[in-house]
């Protein structure tokens, strides 16, 4: 009788590799946290939390002086709220724990996911080296989108938060159609998607879509469809009942909202090459069986996106990590399984390796966020985005409450500190005005706009600061202090 053979020292080695390299980007991205790099949607979270810490029951519009409901106001950001408001913590060490807590869901959601899929022990550091590094070679950073370099940024939003309760909500999902689970359990569903969806509204398009896919893999009895039925039931009552915003307006939000997706559907091979690796897993799996929720998952992450594209709709790009997640999972899964034969798992090995490591040579800059521009090799360097500086030098003089007449990227940072601007650093579908209050910001800043007239745009919006270049000052200003880039603020004085 045969015995098997143990592993030698070299598979040992191979197998702790992906461990290894798994731990210590999440080592990477801890340290990240305690920097926590200014970009992109930041200054909106945390201006978020300042409303929330302020006022938990009427936080009005985070950017604007303005009483209206706001998306942004989500379960999570309610919590963070409450946290900041009991603990008297500033809204950026909130969200350092709000980042701390979505990277441990995220972790540990691959984790629980991947296992209902492989029980191979490499399967989950894969799965993650695959969804953090198997893109492009073109850096692309978005929210929802898990890029090493993007998550980077993004790790203490909504949208991470939302991501790692949705690969817990994948695995609950497939153990609950192969298991045939309670009516209880199916409920909690019920709510836990509905919190992913009013969370991050994209992130819990993905979620649906891949919940969608497992369920049809599954191909479930009437006795779970009807428990189904009754979770989507319950989670669109959550969705209808949640008070802060109404969740369904959200399906005839602008035009502002398709422009800002558009270029989601640029540069798509540059961006995303290094997935059709994963593609290509996901052919050998619909092979070996045609209703692999990985292969579903994917087509219905196509279908969605490929259909924004077509109609216009841009914002359904934002649909594309259902697209992108399953062929990166079935890159890293393939690795371990693919053949069940020796020689073929080494050729994926090579392969997924070789890809990965493009992979990370794009995302390099993202160890300048640990140890500054200064500390990198200059071909590293030549990689690194260098985070915004903040508003923190207005802070002094400007204080909570406070309106304050700044151009858009100033907008988008000045509220995470307490004050209002004139108009949203943001497209907000929920203010009637926006429209108005950018004009009025454009006009202010106008080469030929007369004093009389910056005056009366100053008096309408009741602005007591302004943040703008040198050589504005003139009658009913004064000049404060001098931040970075030149910028200027300025006193509004009688």
């Amino acid at each position: 009788m045969s015995r098997t053979q143990p592993p030698s020292g070299a598979a040992r080695a191979g197998r702790a590799l992906p461990q290894a390299a798994a731990a210590l980007v999440v080592l990477l991205l801890l340290l990240v946290i305690v920097r926590l790099p200014w970009a992109g949607d930041l200054g909106m979270h945390a201006a978020t939390v300042q409303r929330l810490s302020h006022d938990l029951f009427h936080p009005g519009n985070p950017l604007v002086d303005a009483d209206t409901p706001s998306p942004y106001y989500s379960p999570w950001m309610l919590v963070l709220g409450l946290v900041a408001k009991l603990t008297g913590l500033s809204v950026f060490v909130v969200l350092r724990l709000a980042a701390l807590v979505g990277l441990t869901l995220l972790v540990t959601g691959v984790r629980r996911y991947v296992r209902t899929l492989s029980s191979h022990a490499m399967a989950p550091a894969l799965a993650l080296l695959s969804l953090l590094f198997l893109w492009g070679p073109l850096l692309f950073n978005w929210s929802g989108f898990l890029g090493l370099n993007s998550l980077a940024l993004t790790v203490s939003y909504p949208s991470v938060f939302s991501l790692g309760l949705t690969f817990h909500f994948w695995a609950w999902v497939t153990r609950a159609t192969r298991e045939e689970a309670t009516w209880g359990r199916w409920l909690w569903l019920g709510v836990l998607w509905a919190l992913i969806l009013l969370c991050h509204q994209f992130t819990g398009v993905v979620a649906s879509l891949g919940a969608l896919a497992m369920v049809i893999a599954a191909r479930p009895s009437r006795a779970v469809l009807l428990r189904l039925a009754a979770a989507l039931a319950l989670g669109l009552l959550l969705l209808w009942l949640w008070p802060y915003y109404d969740f369904f307006s959200l399906f005839s939000a602008g035009a502002d909202l398709e422009a800002i997706h558009k270029p989601l559907y640029e540069h798509l091979a540059a961006r995303f090459g290094l997935v059709l690796v994963g593609v290509a897993a996901l052919v050998l799996r619909f092979r070996r069986d045609r209703w692999d929720p990985l292969v579903l998952f994917f087509a219905l992450g196509v279908l969605v996106f490929a259909a924004g594209g077509l109609s216009g709709h841009y914002s359904w790009g934002r649909a594309l990590p259902a697209a992108l997640i399953p062929a990166q999972l079935a890159a890293a899964l393939e690795t371990v399984s693919a053949g069940r034969r020796a020689m073929g798992r080494a050729g994926w090995a090579c392969l997924l390796g070789a890809a990965l490591l493009v992979g990370a040579w794009t995302q390099v800059g993202t160890l300048g966020y640990v140890t500054g521009r200064a500390a990198l090799p200059s071909a590293v360097a030549s990689k690194y985005r260098t985070p915004w500086v903040g508003y923190h030098w207005i802070t002094p003089w400007v204080k909570y409450g406070d309106v304050v007449m700044a151009r858009t990227t100033p907008a988008r940072q000045i509220p995470a500190y307490g004050p209002y601007t004139v108009a949203p650093g943001y497209p907000d579908v929920f203010l009637p005005d926006a429209a108005r209050r950018e004009d009025a910001v454009a006009r202010y800043f106008a080469a030929g706009t007369s004093s009389a007239d910056r005056a009366g745009i100053l008096r309408e919006y009741g602005v007591k600061w302004v943040v703008g270049p040198k050589g504005l000052a003139g009658p009913g200003l004064r000049k404060v202090t001098v931040g970075p880039a030149s910028q200027v603020l300025y006193r509004v004085v009688p």
